[in-house]
């Protein structure tokens, strides 16, 4: 195919070089070196590695891309990615370098670097040398042949990694907030009018009636709701009315990128596009703007929910409405739930300045061959830490929460939310007095990030013939 492709005819990537170099002629003989030296050369990552989880998905997503036949790759070669997959033999990644625009250059060749024999690859949870571990399992390097390290470094996996793990937890956190919300709610006797279903028909946005939704289910048959009807109390603060409005923006934000993630998920994006033996196509298809856009914007949804969190978290401290002032009933000696709201103020003052849209920027490189890039890398990695400060964030409110509504006993939430506290008191038990909080917010945390309190919760909701998701299967994960 290499010559039927190149017969008088310069093919980028092929017979030429890379980048700048994109009309620096390379010959024929040269061609196996020229795509072995493109890994080594491109692999300039530093700081932290990535995630394992999140090198494994690069790979996934790589050859998923790669199985589609418009890259010119050789079927040992996706055999070897798919051997790494099926072995947990996991490349080592460096987080930063990549500026996604001519794909992530700099994490791909990192990822594709133990394919030729180099680099460091994660075998049993440990960092080894990829010579090391394919000498043990007696596999030579790959050989490359003409485009397929070029066909391995473009593209939009690292990107669309971050995405896919986005997609996910994201969802995660927004399931979480409304029944977090519905307990601090249920904590500070307010109301659920708010949530009606009328009200939200006048201004139909799917994500805020999906919230509102879900919200009118949660507080269900509820006697501490029903304790206070008539309580005269004309309106709640915005933290606990304006859930379905806040919450339900970001859900929308999140199906956004979600709708994006699965058009990437399926696309080609390297470059040159090779359509036929005869027929190829060099454009952009590389360029990481379509998903950088999407996850800024994601980024800002994820903090809102923790802005509002946050205010929720200080209002179940001011000692209104019957809770005592920091959620404890001796306080001086004891400072209560106090600090742990300092957190929570941190972690959002944290997450604001992670909102600056990394898409908004652009440096050329490549000597200007390569002059708009999407810093749609940077994009990602920020979201990711995003939404590492809103579990937290999350796990400090649902503390509070827990602790809150056992001071309004002997009333009873709904059956879904007195199972969602009886879950957590399964973890971390009431507070009589002050103790290492780190430790619950840790413990907490770590039931919200697994998944196991909104599965749960929701599992629960099932066996009583209660579907969360109801009408609005497009908000599923």
């Amino acid at each position: 195919m290499y010559t039927r492709l190149t017969n008088n005819k310069t093919v980028y990537g092929i017979n030429t070089g890379f980048g700048i170099l994109a009309n620096t002629k390379i010959s024929e003989e040269d061609t196996a070196t020229l795509q072995h030296k493109i890994l080594q050369s491109h692999s300039v990552g530093v700081g932290d590695a990535i995630p394992a989880e999140i090198a494994k998905i690069m790979l996934i997503t790589k050859v998923h891309a790669l199985a589609q036949g418009f890259s010119g790759v050789q079927l040992q070669t996706l055999e070897r990615i798919l051997w790494h997959i099926e072995n947990d033999i996991i490349p080592v990644v460096p987080e930063k370098g990549s500026v996604g625009a001519s794909g992530d250059l700099a994490p791909l060749a990192h990822l594709f670097l133990p394919l030729i024999g180099l680099g460091e690859v994660y075998y049993k949870g440990t960092k080894h040398k990829t010579q090391e571990v394919l000498q043990k399992f007696h596999k030579p390097p790959v050989q490359l042949g003409p485009k397929e390290g070029l066909a391995l470094i473009n593209g939009t996996q690292f990107i669309l990694s971050y995405a896919v793990k986005a997609v996910q937890r994201m969802h995660n956190c927004l399931e979480a907030a409304d029944i977090i919300g519905a307990m601090s709610l249920e904590s500070l006797t307010g109301t659920k009018a708010p949530f009606d279903e009328r009200l939200h028909n006048l201004r139909p946005y799917n994500g805020n009636k999906l919230v509102a939704q879900r919200l009118r289910l949660m507080l269900h048959n509820s006697a501490i709701m029903q304790s206070h009807v008539d309580c005269g109390r004309v309106q709640d603060p915005y933290s606990l009315r304006c859930m379905p409005q806040v919450h339900g923006a970001s859900r929308n934000a999140w199906l956004h990128l979600k709708e994006l993630t699965e058009i990437e998920l399926n696309s080609v994006t390297d470059n040159p596009v090779i359509l036929s033996a005869e027929d190829t196509i060099s454009g952009g298809n590389f360029h990481g703007q379509p998903l950088a856009l999407p996850l800024d914007y994601a980024c800002f949804a994820a903090a809102e929910i923790g802005n509002i969190s946050d205010r929720r978290c200080y209002l179940l401290l001011e000692g209104k409405w019957g809770l005592p002032m920091l959620l404890m009933k001796d306080v001086g000696l004891n400072s209560g739930f106090m600090i742990p709201q300092y957190t929570t103020a941190a972690l959002v003052t944290e997450n604001k300045t992670l909102c600056f849209p990394a898409s908004a920027d652009s440096i050329p490189t490549s000597l200007g061959q390569e002059d708009h890039v999407s810093m749609g890398s940077i994009s990602g990695r920020k979201l990711y830490k995003v939404l590492d400060n809103l579990e937290y964030i999350f796990a400090i409110e649902l503390m509070s929460a827990c602790q809150a509504i056992e001071f309004r006993r002997p009333l009873k939430s709904s059956e879904i939310l007195e199972f969602a506290h009886d879950y957590v008191r399964e973890t971390v038990s009431f507070a009589e007095e002050d103790r290492i909080f780190s430790e619950d917010i840790n413990k907490i945390k770590n039931i919200i990030g697994d998944f196991s309190f909104v599965n749960r919760v929701k599992g629960y909701a099932e066996t009583k013939h209660i579907n969360l998701n109801n009408d609005y299967e497009e908000f599923n994960c």
